[in-house]
């Protein structure tokens, strides 16, 4: 077997002569029966190729040698940052909060069953603990409530309603989870993680809810409609409607809705072209929308299946089934107990002095969580609704930021400590 010899010192001046094989013996190298020892051997430049398998590359990304800057957080520059955040977070709250309390706001509560709260400012909309009350009633019944905007100035558009809801707890881990995220994306096909989560509004007497959970079948169903804007000369204001699309997030419509799979509908002629009882239609009359169409549509397995436009059919029509924007703002649950979601807009401006007539349905039972529902008109800004708690938020940060940093100054000012100073090191005792 060939050698490589090298010279390497020993300390004393002189040379020890080490000799290093040219070839590695393989760790699986095993004697033969007759005795005689045969070796596997490995040529050096592939070992050292063996050993270094895995290594990082040589590079500085993976030798952890990337430039970095590493701020050294001397006085200086913290008192400054703090005084800076104090500059910038105060006026901005003062503007945010000015331009909430300018708002104009009106509100009306119309059922309340709170123990320690406000009661309804209106009488004829309480249902007790009776749902769907006014929309089964023969013929089916709605209350009003009338609206004044103050006589100093107009409110300009968009103007937001919202109903506002009381102490209804949509953050409960058991209720936020109750929901089957691939049923709500059209899937027919349910998992028993998914069934166990939705239950117990998953299946009743042998009838599959879709979309199963609570959040779903809570849904907000009162149906609220703007009968009127009289303005303060008494004659009525045209074309300011009540417009209730464009209220929900694009990208929950596009990422997290779907029709259920096989869902198909189709616009007839005629209304008396429309025959549901043909092959390849599921529903058992025509379906008429707002402007007097008549369509036909089918559900697959709906003959063992409860849809979203069966349980609400007051609210969601079969053509839109989860994807009416009422029940997506529904199921974007608030993290409060008290919480307003947006039902619509008016793109029109209301002059000083107008009176605003909503006729209300009322469906959703309050009473059972002692609760309460209200309609809230409001103007809008860049930040939304009217809400104050945005910028008293950016002045609290402000003044805690800009009180700290006054606080270190004075320190620096009356009391200096030198940065590295030795003085301040305490070195272990021997």
């Amino acid at each position: 077997m060939s050698t490589m010899t090298d010279t390497a010192d020993n300390g004393d001046g002189g040379g020890v002569e080490v000799v290093a094989p040219s070839t590695m013996i393989s760790p699986d190298s095993k004697h033969s029966s007759g005795g005689d020892s045969s070796v596997h051997e490995v040529p050096a430049d592939e070992g050292e190729e063996h050993a270094f398998k895995g290594r990082p590359k040589d590079v500085a990304l993976f030798q952890q040698r990337m430039k970095a800057w590493q701020p050294l957080l001397d006085p200086k520059w913290v008192i400054a940052a703090y005084l800076m955040i104090g500059i910038i977070f105060i006026p901005t709250g003062v503007v945010i909060r000015n331009k909430s309390d300018n708002l104009i706001e009106l509100k009306t509560i119309y059922e309340s069953h709170l123990k320690d709260g406000p009661a309804a400012d209106v009488t004829g909309c309480e249902i007790g603990d009776n749902p769907n009350q006014m929309f089964l009633a023969d013929p089916q019944q709605t209350c009003q409530i009338q609206m004044t905007v103050p006589s100093d100035r107009d409110m300009e558009p968009p103007v937001l309603v919202h109903y506002e809801i009381d102490n209804f707890y949509q953050n409960y881990r058991r209720y936020f989870f109750s929901r089957d995220q691939y049923q709500l994306f059209g899937s027919l096909s349910q998992s028993k993680v998914s069934a166990d989560e939705c239950a117990p509004l998953n299946e009743i007497n042998g009838i599959k809810i879709n979309p199963c959970g609570l959040i779903a079948n809570t849904l907000f169903n009162d149906v609220i409609q703007l009968d009127s804007i009289v303005g303060p000369d008494g004659e009525v204001i045209e074309n300011a409607p009540l417009v209730e699309t464009g209220i929900a997030w694009a990208s929950d419509l596009e990422w997290k809705y779907r029709q259920p799979e096989g869902f198909t509908s189709e616009q007839c002629a005629s209304c008396d072209e429309c025959d549901c009882t043909e092959e390849g239609w599921s529903c058992r009359e025509p379906y008429v929308d707002e402007d007097g169409n008549c369509w036909r549509y089918y559900y697959p397995m709906d003959d063992t299946t409860q849809y979203l436009y069966e349980t609400y059919p007051m609210v969601v029509s079969p053509l839109d089934g989860v994807l009416n924007e009422h029940f997506v703002v529904w199921m974007r649950t608030a993290a409060l107990p008290h919480f307003r979601k947006l039902y619509g807009y008016i793109e029109q401006p209301i002059p000083a002095g107008s009176t605003l007539t909503f006729s209300v349905q009322a469906n959703w039972a309050v009473q059972r969580f002692e609760g309460a529902k209200g309609l809230v008109v409001s103007e809008s800004y860049i930040f939304g609704g009217k809400n104050h708690w945005l910028g008293t938020l950016f002045i609290i940060v402000g003044s805690i930021a800009g009180g700290l940093g006054l606080l270190f100054l004075a320190k620096e000012v009356i009391k200096p400590r030198k940065m590295g100073d030795r003085n301040y090191l305490k070195f272990k005792e021997e």
